[in-house]
């Protein structure tokens, strides 16, 4: 029997998944690991805890498991995107990664602009600067800690960071590398103007592959510490959503998916590429060659819920405890008795700043009409409807791009709730559906790996064969009117309150 492994290196912990070549999950294991936030709007993670989180996943499934490690054929990577890693000449990381929904760099994006043009930017990046990727976080670096930047020999992506850690080499992938904005989308490589103009040195970066080529080997230090076989092959992989867009099989044009975990993402396949000259939602490559994708990010989407659920929500933890379950399902049956629009209750998932469809590091959380009537219930229900009002905006502009939708797949955490998979489908007016496999991004680099591996021939078949729709929400119409008057409103309340959160930054 032939096998492919999956590491999915995600923002709360590092699953591993151990995946026949039919794509049946075997046994998977995650392992978690801590955020930082030494200040407002900070955030990073300590990559050496990636790389434990890997050694003692791939333990645990080979263990578990009792497969003969020659029998795995490939492993595929998928990671959070945008996360800095710093390596010195010896390969040993600098720092603290600056991940994904830092949002420090305002300044650096302002300089960016200024240095390059926001309209060249876009025009060779395929998108705005934003505080969310890569680039305005090597500039804060290069001029907060100019003796560290000195140090510095290599860069990578946090998923690269374990290729380094598996195989040696320093290489990355066009759909995680598409997001650090230093590459020219349209040609799938480097962009040397971009560079030249930020002064970042190419040869920092790491070797660019397609998502299915194999881009190293398991060497014997690697092997050594984690159990596998010398000589398994590591295909490039992908960022996070691209890789969950393959296990959903979204890779062809028309498929999209949304994904709601501490993020929340509408991931949707195209065949040429399409920009938003407006900034307000993201153009990258796609981890299916000669394709491209345009992609939301809600910064706090899961986080938003599970924020309430740690601070307000502790009489529902306790009684999840009670019953041995998790406490979402005792929240989401709460939200499922308050009527739509949380009886006149909106919330502004902004708790990390924003990138979609708002591109704005100040902007903060907000519930507004809050009144004496409205009970815990009413704000476990404007949460989530907050969440899937920005779902829905981004859907929209999706659709004003030309960017067709004509199937919603849905995972993450909120693919779970058929309450939560309800509303979204009210809202966007389309049927949505989950797939029978829920392990997403780890299913989607096992894949990748397959195809490297030569076991598939390539995406699009073995997408076809192996990802199957499992239960499926048909829109409502009526709720879809009663949703469409909360959300004209939830719409303008951004632009009633964007002054005000330059204010209170200033403050």
């Amino acid at each position: 029997m032939e096998y492919l492994l999956g590491i999915d290196i995600g923002t709360s912990g590092t699953k591993t998944v151990l995946f026949d070549r039919d794509a049946n999950p075997i046994t998977a294991k995650t392992f978690e690991y801590p955020l930082y936030q030494e200040q407002n709007g900070w955030a990073e993670q300590e990559p050496e805890d990636w790389w434990n989180a890997v050694v003692q996943g791939v333990q645990a499934v080979l263990q578990a498991s009792g497969v003969d490690v020659a029998d795995i054929k490939g492993i595929g990577l998928s990671g959070q995107m945008h996360g800095l890693v710093m390596l010195d000449e010896n390969g040993e990381v600098l720092r603290r990664s600056i991940i994904w929904c830092d949002q420090r760099t305002g300044e650096e994006v302002e300089d960016m602009n200024r240095m390059l043009g926001a309209e060249k930017i876009i025009q060779i990046t395929a998108n705005p600067a934003v505080t969310g990727f890569t680039a305005a976080k090597i500039l804060w670096v290069k001029k907060h800690e100019p003796e560290l930047y000195a140090k510095c020999a290599h860069i990578l992506l946090p998923k690269d960071y374990i290729r380094y850690k598996l195989t040696g080499e320093y290489a990355t992938e066009v759909s995680d590398a598409s997001g650090m904005q230093l590459m020219d989308v349209a040609k799938r490589t480097w962009s040397d103007e971009i560079l030249e103009g930020l002064g970042i040195e190419k040869r920092l970066l790491g070797k660019m592959y397609e998502s299915q080529d194999v881009t190293g080997e398991v060497h014997q230090e690697a092997a050594a510490l984690t159990g596998l076989a010398a000589g398994t092959i590591v295909v490039g992989g992908a960022g996070d959503n691209p890789a969950a867009a393959i296990g959903t099989g979204i890779v062809s044009q028309g498929k999209a998916f949304t994904t709601i975990g501490t993020s929340a993402v509408v991931y949707a396949v195209s065949d040429r590429m399409a920009l938003d000259p407006k900034g307000r939602v993201h153009t990258l490559c796609a981890s299916v060659p000669g394709k491209w994708t345009v992609m939301s990010c809600t910064q706090a989407a899961g986080l938003s819920l599970q924020w309430l659920r740690n601070h307000v929500c502790t009489p529902e933890m306790a009684e999840a405890a009670e019953k041995g379950v998790d406490p979402y399902e005792i929240m989401t049956a709460e939200a499922a008795r308050v009527p739509i629009g949380s009886e006149k209750l909106i919330y502004l998932p902004y708790l990390m700043g924003e990138r979609s469809p708002h591109p704005d590091p100040d902007c903060r959380g907000v519930f507004f009409g809050l009144s004496a009537m409205h009970e815990r219930p009413h704000l476990i229900r404007s949460v989530m409807e907050g969440i899937s009002f920005s779902q829905w905006e981004c859907v929209e502009v999706f659709r004003e791009m030309g960017v067709p939708i004509e199937d919603m797949m849905i995972c993450g955490g909120g693919g779970r709730s058929p309450f939560w998979r309800q509303m979204l489908a009210d809202m966007y007016g389309c049927s949505v559906s989950t797939v029978q496999s829920d392990q997403g991004g780890a299913l989607g680099a096992a894949i990748l790996a397959g195809v490297g591996a030569g076991i598939y021939s390539d995406l699009e078949t073995a997408c076809d064969a192996l990802v199957r729709k499992k239960d499926s929400s048909e829109p409502n119409m009526a709720a879809n009117g009663a949703y469409a008057k909360y959300f004209t409103l939830y719409k303008e309340l951004y632009r009633t309150l964007f002054q005000s959160f330059k204010d209170l930054k200033n403050i």
